[in-house]
């Protein structure tokens, strides 16, 4: 696979394009100023070329079909100048290339409502190590990011990832409804969480089993934004919020600062995995009662053996932020 993948790095650079890997054996390929392919999954990766003269994109797209087809591999256009490439049977990758696909959409929706919204401040709030600061850095975002991570191993990964990164800010705390110490249930992985497991949780996930606390520190969102977001001319703050339930505690320790936001994200919940983590159906309203609207729902995990979704990451913005002399173009945000 790692010679197929070279051959086809050699034919998409005949072509001026630009190649991502998505994951092994997945590719991108993109049209743009500067075309990628970016590996989705395994043996998927995702072609995009952008904008570009309709001849030229069109040889492109010709192109990448006939090596694909050549290799015994699959592929799909997306439209907007996008190709999935899979390699491997259908019913071996498809859970994954879904998964990883969706991972990536929701990155560029995101990239794409920062552009937008003229986002100039970033607030990642359930950092983990920074995996998300560092896609958007990856997408062009410039702007400062304010970090919060209170588990103190991660931590201490997440103040390594954003060392040379001067506008790249991080916060030992939680946030919540009220500033506090208090336990916080440490799992491994991405899991921790101030709440316990639901019965659904601790089935579903044996990590569950060797949960462990530490005493942590919560604040409230709007006592560190004056801090956050000292040394911006006109802050234009995004809100992301990924907490393993625990969203709207963080949501309302903003109070009526909320406002001050364009936009926002957070994982909304169809199944709860741990206790008391408030369902979609509870936390949408009160995100759009704040004025937010939402702009994109985008799978975060699904049981694949029933096909459910646990969990969506909703993205949503306040309509009158949007910049002066700024046109709504669904198409770009989309």
């Amino acid at each position: 696979m790692a010679t197929l993948h070279r051959r086809l790095l050699r034919l998409v650079a005949r072509f001026g394009l630009n190649v991502t890997d998505l994951a092994p054996g997945t590719v991108l390929l993109s049209r743009r100023n500067s075309p990628r392919v970016e590996s989705v999954s395994t043996k998927t990766w995702l072609v995009s070329h952008g904008k570009g003269k309709k001849r030229s994109a069109e040889r492109a797209d010709a192109a990448v079909k006939k090596f694909a087809i050549a290799q015994g591999m699959r592929v799909h256009q997306l439209g907007g100048g996008a190709q999935l490439v899979v390699s491997g049977a259908a019913d071996k990758v498809q859970a994954p290339v879904e998964r990883a696909a969706s991972q990536y959409l929701g990155r560029q929706h995101a990239a794409a409502l920062l552009r937008h919204y003229q986002v100039n401040c970033v607030f990642d709030v359930g950092a983990n190590i920074g995996q998300y600061a560092k896609h958007l850095r990856r997408d062009g975002y410039t702007g400062r990011i304010v970090s919060f991570e209170p588990v103190q191993k991660i931590l201490e990964q997440l103040r390594e990832a954003a060392k040379d990164d001067p506008d790249w800010l991080v916060y030992p705390c939680a946030l919540g409804r009220e500033a506090t110490s208090t336990e916080m249930n440490v799992v491994f992985g991405s899991m921790s969480s101030l709440l316990g497991p639901s019965e659904y949780g601790s089935t579903r996930y044996k990590r569950f089993a060797k949960t462990r606390t530490q005493e942590i520190q919560v604040r409230r969102l709007d006592e560190v934004m004056d801090e956050a977001l000292e040394g911006i001319d006109e802050p234009r703050p995004y809100l992301k919020l990924d907490t393993q339930g625990y969203d709207l505690e963080a949501f309302a320790g903003a109070g009526t600062r909320i406002k001050e936001f364009v936009g926002m994200q957070s994982e909304v919940a169809l199944m709860q995995i741990y206790e008391g983590m408030p369902r979609m159906a509870e936390a949408v309203p009160i995100y759009e009662d704040a004025g937010f609207e939402v702009t994109g729902m985008f799978p975060v995990t699904r049981e694949e053996s029933t096909g459910r979704v646990l969990e969506f990451d909703c993205m949503m913005a306040r309509a009158e932020s949007l910049p002066n002399g700024a046109v709504v173009a669904p198409r770009e945000v989309g």
